[in-house]
């Protein structure tokens, strides 16, 4: 026992063996003493105080009461057979209700004596009860009434609890655990940050977070180990920007030249926002500095993103660099491409297409002039990324919608050069404050707040399933008014599980009310070929569709000025970013768009709050925070990042004040002391050493 440590199988401990450490490293990942440490209670059960019978409510997680067993009876027969008792104390009286055990039960409990009942009040008929109470006998004569404490509470398994490793027998093996390895559990914070912070003591905070002997120290417990984990995860973040920035010298920026002038003077067709100004200025700076940038601008739907993008590449071509975009599909690039060359024109810049439909003998000469350097921007897909796609000297790399590629696409774009070209990387998905520090916390983050002057507020509404004929009616008048509509389904066809409007049957419907010859409707969904989606998509982009049936393939890629209407089936069932998203495929032109939010009659609370909050709000970054608070942080940005949001127990929806102060304390270290060569923070050198972390998931990103 006295050689185990942290670091030992979990196989080891006492009470397990090879057979149950096999299923603990398949269930919970867990494979040493101090992975069973880190495996938090998820909740505790509150046995602190004592709850008078009258005061009792079914809003309460669990309650304990002090009271008389006055009567047990058993009830029914077979399978309805249940034992009831009557529970009284000076308040009042309940009923206790058991459905199993109940020989066993009838056995043990004594009527007329003295318990301490726990369980979670239910109301029925106005009657308050508690189903499988546990029980425990009453002695007056002891000084220790009742177990009072917090009783933490373990996620298990059904594997698990073939063991006998239910959450009782994973609190056990951590008392188990704690026995072992506590007197050798050592402080990983420097005392200067405990003390600062007023932080429990490491092993004390760990013995407290699962054997809580009251609701303080646990608070406190909590506090002291979300504190660590946001620390140290910041910690790592900003040692691998710092790391970058000393690595990798970039190309410097020095010149704003004709082609930066000609276009901002002559070709903006409309001013510039003062958020997109800034964020201009933060790429000039950047790429001024001989470090390479690696920079995320973030930006609402329709923000303007794209003219920013393209003016930090007009500042490369003015430096004798040649600049590329890439985007996550060709819809997207072709947009791009037809955007960019006519805000050009022929004159400022030369602008090619490289997709996986160029044709052959158009690669060849889009080769060519990228090697001889005749070709300033090259848009595309991942054909970019090809090894026969050769700069002559590339210097700014523009990524849309960066979290739909992988990191070794990535990689290759940055490989093309031998001193790494300045990457932007854009995002039309607001991310949370919170999730951008812990995500993107070694990138430099840009925020384009503000749509540019003249845009309309998109109106959106929320109707139910009951109101459709007026939705119709809604659609025929503005169609009448020779606008477009989107009818967007979350399912390409029926599903056995959800009852869903799925895109088929609504495609029948809208048939039936909008027929030929009179209307025409475009249907695009993931299972066409790439040729056909895009022959559908045409139609709808030249007008000669009025109404596009899709799923959510249109979410990310369709610019139609004259689209007014999205609608938008079964939108409870879709995530917050997402309707977000589709919303934003409107509201691109003059005109007043509109969003229709259609759900059905019943709604669960979490599908309410979507709908509302869509309704209320049109800032992405508000959706953005409520759709964390819902969801979590594992899938917001559509990608989870290895290892940084495995978090054991800060949540990012909750800790924004413990990781704004962890990650402020962090940057205060590196400007007191940039390479860690202070003895105080040896220990921050020891965890850096032992971790080794591999984040390079955003070092070039």
């Amino acid at each position: 026992m006295a050689d185990l440590s942290i670091k030992t199988p979990i196989a080891y401990l006492k009470g397990i063996g090879p057979q149950k450490a096999d299923v603990i490293n398949k269930e919970l990942q867990i494979f040493t003493i101090g992975d069973l440490l880190e495996y938090y209670p998820f909740r505790y059960i509150d046995r602190t105080e004592f709850h008078k019978i009258r005061k009792l409510h079914a809003d309460m997680l669990g309650a304990q009461v002090l009271g008389r067993l006055t009567s047990l009876q058993e009830v029914g027969e077979k399978r309805a057979r249940r034992l009831i008792g009557q529970f009284r104390d000076d308040t009042g009286s309940i009923e206790l209700v058991w459905f199993q055990s109940i020989t066993w039960l009838k056995k043990s409990l004594q009527v007329g004596t003295a318990y301490i009942a726990y369980g979670k009040p239910t109301e029925f008929n106005g009657q308050i009860s508690i189903t499988h109470p546990e029980m425990e006998r009453y002695n007056s004569q002891e000084k220790k009434i009742g177990n009072l404490t917090m009783q933490p509470v373990y996620s298990s398994t059904e594997k698990l609890k073939k063991f006998n490793l239910d959450s009782k027998g994973i609190q056990k093996l951590q008392q188990a655990a704690l026995e072992t390895v506590y007197r050798d559990l050592y402080e990983p914070l420097p005392s200067y940050i405990v003390e600062e912070q007023q932080l429990l003591p490491y092993p004390q905070a760990l013995l407290a977070i699962h054997f809580p002997q009251d609701v303080q120290t646990l608070q406190a417990a909590i506090r002291r180990l979300k504190f660590e984990e946001l620390f140290f995860i910041q910690l790592r973040l900003l040692r691998n920007k710092q790391l970058n920035t000393q690595k990798y010298r970039g190309h410097r920026f020095d010149q704003v030249g004709d082609k930066f002038t000609t276009f901002f003077n002559d070709r903006l067709p409309f001013p510039l926002t003062n958020a997109q100004k800034r964020v201009v200025k933060e790429i000039r700076v950047d790429t001024n500095t001989g470090a390479q940038m690696n920079r995320l601008v973030q930006g609402d739907v329709g923000s303007g993103k794209t003219v920013v993008a393209l003016m930090s590449m007009l500042l490369a071509i003015d430096n004798g660099f040649q600049a590329c975009m890439m985007a996550p599909t060709e819809i997207l690039a072709q947009q791009h491409f037809a955007g960019i060359s006519a805000l050009l024109g022929d004159d400022i810049a030369r602008v090619k297409l490289l997709t996986g439909s160029t044709p052959a003998k158009e690669r060849r000469i889009i080769h060519q002039q990228l090697e001889d350097g005749t070709l300033d921007i090259l848009i595309g897909t991942h054909a970019l990324i090809e090894d026969k796609v050769k700069f002559k000297q590339i210097g700014f790399v523009v990524i849309d919608e960066q979290h739909r590629f992988g990191v070794e696409q990535r990689a290759k774009l940055w490989r093309k050069n031998t001193i790494p070209p300045h990457m932007l990387v854009m995002t039309a998905t607001p991310i949370p404050r919170t999730l951008a520090m812990t995500m993107y916390g070694d990138l430099d983050i840009s925020v384009i707040d503000e749509l540019p002057a003249g845009r309309k507020p998109i109106k959106t509404v929320h109707f139910f399933e009951n109101q459709r004929l007026r939705v119709f009616g809604f659609m025929r008048e503005e169609i009448s008014k020779g606008r477009q509509v989107y009818v967007v389904f979350p399912l390409i066809k029926e599903s056995e599980k959800m009852d869903l409007l799925y895109l088929e049957a609504g495609l029948e419907n809208l048939q039936r009310e909008f027929p030929l010859p009179e209307f025409k409707i475009s249907i695009v969904h993931g299972k066409l070929s790439v040729k056909d989606k895009d022959f559908e998509m045409q139609r709808f982009v030249k007008g000669e569709t009025q109404i596009m049936v899709a799923t959510t393939v249109i979410e990310v890629g369709v610019n139609v000025p004259n689209a007014s209407v999205m609608i938008i089936e079964n939108s409870e069932r879709f995530g917050l970013s997402q309707l977000h998203q589709l919303r934003g495929r409107v509201g691109r032109g003059a005109e007043q768009s509109f969003c229709i939010l259609m759900s059905g009659n019943k709604l669960s609370k979490e599908g309410r709050t979507r709908l509302e909050t869509m309704v209320r709000t049109s800032d992405g970054f508000e959706i953005a925070e409520v759709d964390l608070q819902l969801r979590g942080p594992g899938d917001i940005s559509g990608t989870q990042q290895s290892g940084v949001l495995e978090m054991k127990i800060a949540n990012l929806a909750a800790d924004q004040a413990i990781l704004t102060e962890a990650r402020s304390r962090v940057i205060e270290i590196f400007k007191e002391d940039p390479s860690l060569t202070l003895e105080k923070n040896s220990l921050l050198v020891h965890y850096l050493a032992q971790r080794n972390p591999s984040i390079s998931w955003d070092k070039i990103s």
